[in-house]
């Protein structure tokens, strides 16, 4: 749960033979043979040879020529993250670990100041959680505190093939150098050795956008059967899930992003003809032949009679959809769903937001279709929102918001922890949606 949020040998080379050592091999191996036979044998060698190599010749000029040898794979380029020191610590007693353990702990403790110190102690030292710690490269900083450069303390349960990830934190000193994303998927790599297959946590709304980066997502895909009771559930945290694929090098994720960019853009040179057709000029008189058109069509009519837009696979629907009043409406509609996105966010961001931003489960709140007949939640709305046709005004939202406030005072007691959420919500939407003069209130 994030709250707040070697040396290779040389071989020896023989030396070389000296002359000593030839005239002795010459003296006792080979005897010297009679010159004549020599010479006459080294003229029928030569002869043989040439014979060979005519042979050789003519046969060469009827056979075409080896295909040449494949070029070699060319090498990998070096990855970054080789450079990185870093080491699994867990709690097995020995002096380096705990030192490594207790700078884990300290960096835990300054990075979130919202958690307790006693509960960040007992679940670094704890012998079930493990930790990724990336070190410091310096060596007067070893086994100092000085030496975690930063680190995610987790708990993997292997029988359910998950990991929760308790704390992550990079040291002040070192943020805004990517160490965040490199921790994250150095931890994901090594997730894959050990068999996990989605990684779980608890953020704050701090740590949310950090964790979306790292590819998590509040839409939780794991079944509910696997993690249920075996991690505890925080109040003001909102629930967070990541799948670990298994064939994924996370740490050379821009050369694989890179490496499909060129793929998809070599089939579309592949397939595309925009750089092989030329078309003429348009005529001097193009102008005033289109003058002719009227004002709500004009600028698309235009911009159809040009060559090659047709056979582009332009439209008439297509060229009117992007200018005139129809561009005008699709940038008020995305005006619209930006400042209502906002205003969703402005809502999941406050503390007292946390029971309101998933749907209520009814397999465990089994009567609470019975007293609510229209649910609603803020990530429905948001849903809505994306989608871009469910609302048509700031108004709308703001009555939904109403509706999930009103739904929570009638099924929860007055007392309850959930009524007072409401309350307080209730409260910020005041401030959020600010009443016109004369526009009658939302109960």
């Amino acid at each position: 749960m994030v709250l707040p949020t070697g040396s290779t040998k040389k071989r020896k080379l023989p030396l070389p033979s000296t002359t000593a050592d030839h005239d002795d091999d010459d003296t006792n191996e080979n005897p010297p043979s009679d010159p004549t036979k020599s010479h006459v044998d080294g003229e029928a060698i030569s002869s043989s040879s040439s014979s060979d190599d005519d042979e050789s010749h003519k046969h060469d000029e009827h056979e075409p020529a080896a295909p040449p040898p494949p070029a070699p794979p060319s090498p990998k380029p070096p990855n970054p993250y080789d450079q990185i020191k870093r080491t699994i610590v867990i709690n097995d007693g020995k002096r380096e670990s705990l030192i490594r353990l207790i700078g884990l702990k300290s960096l835990f403790a300054k990075q979130l100041p919202k958690m307790p110190k006693e509960y960040i102690a007992r679940l670094v030292f704890d012998r079930r959680h493990k930790s990724l710690a990336l070190l410091s490269g310096d060596p007067r900083k070893k086994f100092t505190d000085e030496e975690i450069i930063g680190g995610i303390c987790y708990r993997s349960y292997p029988d359910m093939r998950f990991a929760e990830i308790a704390f992550c934190a990079v040291s002040a000193s070192q943020q805004v150098k990517g160490y965040g994303t490199k921790l994250m998927n150095l931890l994901k790599m090594h997730a894959v050795t050990e068999g996990i297959e989605y990684m779980i946590t608890y953020a704050d709304n701090y740590a949310i956008g950090y964790f979306k980066k790292q590819g998590f997502t509040k839409a939780i895909q794991m079944p509910k059967a696997r993690y249920q009771g075996l991690i505890k559930d925080y109040d003001g945290g909102t629930l967070m899930e990541c799948y670990i694929h298994p064939s994924i090098d996370f740490t050379r994720i821009p050369q694989m992003v890179q490496a499909q960019k060129e793929f998809i853009l070599q089939r579309i040179r592949a397939t595309s003809k925009s750089d092989k057709v030329i078309y003429p000029p348009l005529p001097p008189e193009f102008a005033k032949r289109m003058e002719s058109s009227s004002r709500s069509t004009g600028a698309a009519a235009r911009a159809l009679a040009v060559p090659g837009v047709i056979e582009a696979g332009w439209t008439m629907s297509d060229l009117m959809a992007s200018t005139g009043g129809a561009k005008d409406a699709d940038q008020k509609k995305d005006m619209l769903k930006k400042e209502l996105l906002s205003l969703v966010q402005k809502v999941q961001e406050k503390q007292f937001s946390w029971c309101f931003r998933d749907p209520v489960d009814t397999n465990e709140v089994t009567d609470y279709l019975e007293v609510v007949k229209d649910p609603i939640d803020l990530r429905t709305m948001e849903k809505r929102v994306r989608k871009g046709d469910h609302y048509k005004s700031k108004h709308q939202l703001y009555a939904d918001m109403m509706k999930m406030v009103n739904n929570c005072k009638i099924y929860n007691d007055p007392e309850s922890t959930y009524h007072e959420c409401a309350v307080s919500l209730e409260k910020f939407l005041a401030t959020l949606f600010p009443l016109k003069s004369g526009e009658p209130s939302i109960e």
